[in-house]
């Protein structure tokens, strides 16, 4: 896979490229010092020839793009240079060898290479070599930019040895078909006697001599070869070289319109000899594309060498304005690659927009690449790549897997865009074959973008929930992605919402009784000091966290939630109970139905504290659309509650009082808070007599140890 160089211009497109790299241990200082005189020589006439030849220098190439030679000659290495240290004879062979393992990286595109060596002296530096100069140290050096003159003629040599050898081939009809990496496998059995198979290789031969003409400084050939090129690869659809030779042929004619230089450098200068005729730019017309060419010109091999005629005749070089259009054709030719190449363009592009701060932008491109890795086109997509690449794509468009970064203030980002992102991550989670995660993927949209929801989008997704969840009911566990980081439990706090919570005492009769001293003045349980700041301020603060009645053990109690149903259609709410913490509670859970945006309704849960100490209620569960959610108070913003914690003391007898008069209806005198009164009626006449009995039954399960029975006789007028 070749590695996009984004600084390279159109100029380049006439450029041979040499690398210059160190060979052992060198300082970077001396290295760049030698470095940046090699690369001053960057253009030399070729002798006994007007034509020019251009250098590209780099200090580190990936050699995985000399494959891609034969598609764009220009990022091909065919120089190389090494520079290195040699103090000792010794060491030299040694040396040696290094050089010679550093050619065979490159070595099946060289040209020609040379190894510069820096400290050596005695018999071995006399040794008349051509691949190999000895300079004392790196100040003592005068012949550097000779030495790299006479290198860039040799390379001429066998560029020029090429460009004839290919552009003269003499063997028939078998042109050789060039490929690019990805297209060797393709090409097998393929009948390589069709017109369309010799009409490929043509096309392709033709887009390559052009380019070896442009190296060459021959301009105007080079604008021949890529427009027969272009007609030759345009009749069979071979896209990927079409575009090729489109761009070739544009950087042909912006080195024409622009001999300054496109790409900020200076010092280019316009050879008379490699540009085309003034008056030639003024002949084409603009939206002129064909190109005149003499039958007789194409000989039985499809290459002819004497192009001269074709050049009078051809519309060779093209206008700005159609650069600008031919470029963007060579550009949708491109998008004709292989998928694995459109993946990885996207996510280089990705990564150039991060670097300079632009994250959304980034994020589009990875999403992009993440569609393109399940493209229809692809006979087995990645729908694990694709999920990667989603979730990495979450920073950029504001969006957090954690429910909790969403109950923080407003919403951040684009909710529309938000939402696809997530309908995406469901639908390729469920593609990878895991379900879990297409349920907390589709929980999260659904408890974090409700409020963007339209009635009809709210129906959809609690429909598509339900049916991941009729096989892979939502629970509260971490969820492992692929990879390593984990994904949050997502309660429903929303469905329903919650806006006030209240600890109900118990009823009258069952609440706890004080016990009274004979002279029924109740317990002291203050302070003896008068006053204590410090107790005072504690008793502050047991007030905000504990309410002033007790829970008993063993009795059942309840909390009052005051719900809201968000929902166009009817909630169904499923094992809703309580969830405690301090004391063992037995929840009792509860089932209910809430009309469509119902308003605020009263929800009762109950339980019952199994042991007694402090309990606290920290909130509840649900199970709602198949999803298990434990829904913690200090998670619901907005909730009003007058405390949440209270004691629960041991269970205690349960006295009930009979007797053998009936009930009255009307109560003699007002019971206060702490008493429970039973009244009777019974109607008697002067001096009659009435039995009555009373009955008092300890119907709970613990003993009563203690019982004051007193009777008092009220006298009323009648």
């Amino acid at each position: 896979m070749s590695v996009p160089d984004y600084m390279q211009c159109a100029e380049d497109h006439q450029t041979l490229l040499v690398v210059v790299q160190p060979v052992g241990i060198v300082s970077e200082e001396n290295f760049f010092k030698i470095y940046k005189r090699i690369s001053s020589v960057s253009q030399i006439s070729v002798r006994d020839s007007q034509r020019v030849l251009c250098i590209r220098y780099r200090h580190h190439y990936p050699p995985e793009n000399n494959e891609w030679g034969d598609f764009q000659t220009h990022r091909k290495v065919v120089g190389l240079i090494t520079i290195t240290d040699c103090f000792s004879a010794k060491d030299w062979p040694q040396t040696f060898e290094k050089f010679h393992v550093q050619k065979e990286i490159y070595g099946s595109t060289l040209y020609d290479s040379r190894l510069f060596v820096f400290g050596l002296q005695g018999e071995t530096t006399e040794q008349p070599r051509t691949d190999v100069a000895f300079y004392p140290n790196y100040e003592d050096c005068q012949t550097v930019e000779k030495r790299i003159e006479d290198f860039i003629e040799s390379l001429f040599i066998v560029l020029e040895s090429k460009r004839l050898d290919r552009a003269t081939d003499k063997s028939g009809d078998k042109i050789p078909l060039l490929c690019v990496p990805f297209e060797k496998k393709d090409f097998v059995g393929l009948d390589t006697d069709s017109r369309h198979y010799k009409k490929r290789c043509q096309g392709r031969m033709r887009k390559h001599v052009g380019d070896l003409c442009l190296q060459a400084g021959m301009l105007q050939d080079s604008l021949v070869h890529y427009h027969m090129s272009v007609e030759l690869l345009r009749s069979v659809n071979d896209f990927l070289w079409l575009g090729a030779a489109l761009e070739g042929l544009c950087s042909a004619s912006v080195i024409y319109h622009y001999p300054g230089g496109t790409g900020g450098k200076t010092g280019a200068r316009r050879f008379q000899s490699s540009s085309l005729p003034a008056e030639a730019a003024n002949r084409h017309r603009p939206g002129a594309q064909e190109v005149l060419i003499d039958p007789g010109a194409l000989t039985t091999n499809g290459i002819n060498p004497d192009t001269s005629a074709e050049i009078g005749r051809a519309k060779n070089c093209l206008s700005p304005e159609d650069i600008i259009d031919k470029y963007k054709e060579a550009i949708s030719y491109y998008s004709k690659l292989s998928e694995e190449e459109k993946i990885q363009r996207y996510s280089i592009l990705s990564e150039l927009y991060e670097l300079i701060g632009f994250h959304r932008k980034s994020a589009f491109f990875k999403r992009v690449a993440a569609m393109q890795c399940v493209a229809p086109s692809i006979s087995e997509p990645g729908w694990r790549a694709c999920y990667k690449l989603l979730l990495e794509t979450l920073p950029g468009y504001s969006l957090s897997l954690d429910p909790e970064d969403f109950s923080k203030g407003t919403h951040r980002g684009w909710a529309a865009v938000q939402m696809r992102l997530l309908h995406e991550l469901v639908y390729a989670s469920r593609r990878m074959g895991n379900p879990a995660l297409s349920v907390r993927h589709l929980s999260f949209l659904l408890q974090t973008m409700l409020d963007f929801l339209s009635d009809q989008e709210k129906k959809d997704v609690t429909q598509s929930l339900e049916n991941y969840t009729c096989k892979c009911p939502g629970t509260m566990e971490l969820l492992t992605l692929p990879g390593g980081p984990t994904l949050p439990p997502v309660p429903f706090t929303k469905l329903p919402i919650v806006r006030r919570v209240k600890l109900l005492n118990l009823p009258a009769s069952l609440r706890p009784q004080k016990m009274k001293s004979l002279l029924g003045q109740n317990m002291s349980t203050k302070s003896p000091f008068i006053y204590s700041p410090i107790i005072a301020h504690n008793r502050g603060e047991e007030r905000n966290k504990k309410i002033d009645f007790q829970w008993v053990q063993g009795d059942v109690c309840e909390v009052q939630l005051m719900v809201y149903n968000p929902m166009p259609f009817e909630l169904r709410v499923e094992n809703m109970g309580l969830l405690t913490s301090g004391v063992e509670f037995e929840s009792l859970p509860a089932a209910l139905s809430l009309p469509a945006e119902s308003g605020l309704y009263p929800v009762t849960l109950v339980g019952v504290p199994q042991t007694t100490g402090t309990i606290t209620v920290n909130g509840y569960h649900t199970t709602v659309f198949g999803v298990f959610s434990d829904c913690l108070l200090d998670n619901l913003p907005g909730v009003k509650t007058s405390g949440s914690t209270v004691e629960v003391i041991p269970a205690l007898p349960r006295l009930q009082i009979s007797t053998s008069l009936p009930r009255s209806a009307h109560s003699l005198q007002p019971s206060s808070g702490d008493e429970t009164s039973t009244n009777v009626s019974v109607q008697l006449y002067n001096g009659e007599t009435q039995q009555l009995v009373i009955k008092l039954e300890n119907i709970g399960m613990e003993p009563l140890e203690k019982l004051e029975v007193t009777s008092k006789i009220l006298t009323t007028k009648v």
